[in-house]
């Protein structure tokens, strides 16, 4: 998930840095399923709550930092 955040901003190009971080959503998403399963097998619910909760930041956060990404900047006026 990070490392594929890190290798994206490494990128020449912004539509490049967008892909990365398009797997590392996907890997987010994968990583809440997992998460969810466990939760069903029996997993306590403090040792689901706070790695949901920290995975559902980090969600938001990579959806910001998505829509950003190749935006120009507003020009002075």
């Amino acid at each position: 998930m990070g490392s594929s955040i890190t290798k994206g901003f490494g990128r020449f190009h912004y539509k490049e840095n967008k892909n990365f971080c398009y797997f590392s959503r996907g890997s987010i998403i994968e990583t809440k399923g997992w998460l969810r399963k466990a939760k069903t097998r029996g997993l306590n619910d403090e040792a689901y709550q706070s790695p949901m909760q920290q995975l559902e930041t980090i969600h938001l956060k990579l959806n910001i930092y998505t829509k950003f990404i190749g935006k120009a900047p507003n020009p002075i006026k």
